[in-house]
């Protein structure tokens, strides 16, 4: 094999290390979302009882 296909090969999976970085800020965003929706639910609630 050559220098540049080892080099090739040594320097392609850098970009999905990116991705999965993407994916667990997607998911984090997701989650925070969700909390947040389910908080001003439990508020909305809260207030049209009293």
């Amino acid at each position: 094999m050559s220098k540049a296909a080892i080099t090739l090969m040594c320097l392609a999976p850098l970009p999905l290390t990116a991705c999965g970085n993407t994916v667990r800020g997607f998911q984090k965003d997701g989650t925070e979302t969700g909390l947040a929706v389910d908080n001003a639910t439990h508020r909305v609630l809260k207030a049209s009882a009293q």
